[in-house]
């Protein structure tokens, strides 16, 4: 079990390091999605990060080879975040790659990824290897360029979120699936037996009791007709010197007849054993979505 938090490999161990003053936490404010593209006939990660912060809104873009190695990265620092509209030129694989955002008419809720009014685009050879936003045809006109013959997927998305017992998001587990309400409960003060309980769209789909004997595991719960593993880690909610951060990973998994679907939640006699090889054959297995959510309580 000691070697939990690093199976969320350096995120995790760096957020568990982070102190929960209000500025550290204003500083968490973000949201990082990766998704899988292909650039010059070969694969690549893109990665967009949105960040919020006192001193606004941020953007970063990155692109990274099949291999985990960085290709080329832009910062569009928050104090330059009132230039809503604009372009930067980055190269990789030896091609010029056109970075593309207009964001003046975007609406934002209380993270800092916008919902509507505005579009983030990456261009190579006239062709639009990525295109986020619901103004695709403004994106298109602007860059002169064409959709990309292949279907970009969301890979895996990391967010910070903030609470005091409940703690809520909004998640699409694949790319044509509905968008759910996804709903964490906890808490952790009222009692000395508390309860962990997960919804979707306001279903209870898991409850674990016993929470502090019970402060990691993982559980498979349906959505959507497949499979969604579900990892925990609430130890610094329960025994942390300060106020820390829970940590939650949604991946999906292979059929329900392939899962260990039979197995008792947090089984003690499987635990032990079990839970940390899970954990990193899940992050091994490049097919399927995940979602990582850092919990922070609120003072």
């Amino acid at each position: 079990m000691k070697d939990f938090p690093s199976c969320f490999g350096e995120n995790g161990v760096q957020v568990a390091d982070f102190s929960s003053s209000s500025a550290n936490k204003a500083a968490q404010n973000l949201v990082t999605c990766v998704y899988q593209c292909r650039l010059r006939g070969k694969s690549c990660l893109i990665t967009v990060t949105w960040s919020k912060n006192l001193m606004g809104q941020g953007l970063t873009v990155g692109i990274d080879d099949n291999s985990n190695q960085n290709l080329c990265k832009v910062d569009i620092k928050p104090w330059l975040f009132s230039k809503k509209k604009g372009s930067k030129s980055l190269e990789a694989y030896s091609s010029k790659l056109d970075v593309y955002w207009d964001l003046s008419s975007a609406k934002f809720g209380s993270g800092p990824e916008p919902s509507e009014g505005f579009y983030l685009g990456v261009v190579c050879d006239r062709e639009t290897i990525l295109l986020l936003g619901d103004m695709k045809k403004e994106a298109l006109k602007k860059t002169s360029s064409t959709p990309a013959s292949y279907c970009t997927v969301l890979v895996s998305k990391r967010e910070h979120i903030f609470g005091k017992k409940t703690f809520c998001t909004r998640a699409q587990f694949c790319d044509d699936g509905p968008v759910h309400d996804l709903t964490i409960e906890c808490d952790t003060s009222a009692t000395s037996d508390p309860c962990l309980t997960i919804r979707v769209d306001s279903k209870p789909l898991m409850q674990v009791k016993r929470l502090r004997w019970k402060f990691r595991g993982n559980h498979t719960i349906l959505v959507d007709g497949f499979g969604i593993e579900v990892f925990w880690d609430v130890h610094n909610w329960l025994f942390g010197t300060t106020l820390g951060n829970a940590v939650f990973m949604f991946k999906t998994c292979p059929p329900p007849e392939k899962l260990w679907a039979s197995q008792p939640i947090c089984d003690p006699q499987m635990l032990h054993w079990s839970w940390s090889q899970r954990f990193r054959d899940s992050q091994s297995n490049s097919i399927g979505f995940s979602l990582t959510l850092y919990a922070w309580k609120n003072e």
